[in-house]
């Protein structure tokens, strides 16, 4: 039975958050209503463009908990550079902070890549580093609504079919990843490198390369987010966003991202970040308690760990077992190496 629900994850998630938003619309009906479903979307329309920048790490046996500095760091930096100059047009501060992204996220790449030092030791110090630049380019201080220019605040409100550009920029980058992980030969090798390491060395696939690739999408994307976090929310600091990177690895692994790589998709990438989502939304509609908010949030991504370890366990992933065309490596005095 088990089984068969695991092979099926994600429409039973589907399902799952269906029932959700049926149920807490049976006791307000209002929570139903297209708006207010459209707004849920954009609400979560940051944490699904992170959460696909985070899968492509964790495809390769990586992760990169710097994302949420990262955002909170080039949100700052364009903040700053809105309020000393607001005559600079909006599309070069968002793609100045997408590049900066790329390059805290190339930081990570690299460390990862060419010194050899875990992911999760990387991404720590960095995230660290990246909060502390932030309070030296702050002084500690805040830049809120009134010191940004209306044209920096407007855009991701701008609104286009009855919904606001926000959610519009979720919704091309699912469709851009995908496409990315689906046609192209590097995102094809994100999955090699991280779910099958002899498969990918004998295709000539460089996992420490696809991995320093990963870091770089993850980074342009948390800094391309870093904009329209600023934005939206009309105020940087020093703690926007801390401890945000938990959410956006949560989404991940309720959505079946493996943590051992090799194993995820752009829809359960999307269904994690929407159960989260409807969770964040639904539990103070039917008033639950913030304490037990937090313990069911903690409670859904224990099983889902679970979940995740019991359909590693049954994907073999090793190959080159038992080939024929492998053959044992005979030395010059006939012995087997």
């Amino acid at each position: 039975m088990i089984k068969n629900l695991l092979k099926y994850r994600e429409l039973l998630l589907a399902v799952v958050i269906v029932l959700m938003v049926l149920g807490v619309g049976a006791r307000s009906p209002e929570f139903v209503g297209a708006g207010n479903l459209l707004g849920m979307f954009n609400d979560t329309s940051i944490l699904i463009i992170l959460a696909l920048g985070q899968m492509m790490v964790l495809l390769t046996k990586g992760i990169d908990l710097s994302m949420a500095a990262n955002l909170a760091l080039t949100g700052m930096i364009v903040a700053l550079i809105n309020f000393h100059h607001p005559d600079i047009p909006v599309w070069s501060l968002v793609v100045l902070a997408t590049v900066l992204g790329l390059v805290m996220g190339a930081v990570n790449g690299l460390l990862v890549w060419k010194v050899g030092i875990p992911p999760i030791v990387v991404t720590l110090g960095t995230m660290s580093i990246y909060r502390g630049i932030i309070f030296l380019l702050s002084n500690g201080g805040w830049i809120n609504a009134h010191q940004m220019s209306p044209q920096f605040l407007s855009l991701p409100r701008a609104t286009f079919i009855g919904l606001p550009l926000l959610g519009w920029c979720a919704i091309a980058a699912l469709i851009l990843v995908a496409y990315f992980l689906r046609y192209s030969r590097t995102g094809r090798a994100l999955y090699t490198a991280g779910g099958n390491a002899t498969a990918a060395y004998y295709t000539g696939i460089n996992a420490g390369k696809m991995q320093f690739v990963s870091f770089c999408l993850s980074g342009a994307l948390a800094g391309f987010c870093g904009y329209l976090w600023i934005s939206r929310f009309a105020v940087a600091y020093v703690d926007v966003a801390n401890g945000f990177e938990l959410q956006i690895v949560a989404a991940c692994v309720i959505g079946g991202i493996s943590t051992m790589g090799g194993i995820g998709s752009v829809v359960g990438c999307l269904l994690g970040a929407l159960f989260l989502g409807v969770i964040n939304n639904a539990l103070p509609v039917i008033e639950v308690s913030p304490f037990w908010q937090m313990a069911i949030s903690g409670g859904v991504i224990v099983i889902a760990v679970i979940l995740n370890e019991r359909a590693n366990k049954r994907k073999g992933r090793l190959i080159l077992r038992h080939s024929p065309a492998v053959q044992p490596v005979r030395t010059e005095t006939g012995a087997r190496s």
